[in-house]
């Protein structure tokens, strides 16, 4: 368990399109993941996107989703660091 703020949202959206949502405020149903490649083929090896989406994630979808999320990874992890900096 960790604040939302340290984690990576993926949100299927009312249309039905599956994507990284860094904001974490658009619309759709969403599952939360840490900020880590590791964590995100873990989810997907376990079927956890699947079930907390309540949608098949087609192969496709997911080697999307696991370049998006290697290209959000370093700004998500240096948001967070930043985070730290301004709480100090």
């Amino acid at each position: 368990m960790m604040p939302k703020k340290e984690l990576i949202r993926i949100v299927r959206t009312p249309s039905g399109d599956i994507q990284i949502d860094l904001t974490g405020k658009k619309p759709g149903r969403g599952a939360y993941l840490c900020g880590k490649v590791s964590c995100f083929r873990l989810a997907q090896k376990s079927k956890a996107l699947e079930r907390a989406l309540k949608q098949p994630v087609a192969p496709e979808i997911y080697e999307q989703l696991e370049r998006d999320f290697i290209g959000v990874q370093d700004e998500f992890l240096a948001r967070g660091e930043q985070a730290d900096d301004d709480e100090e």
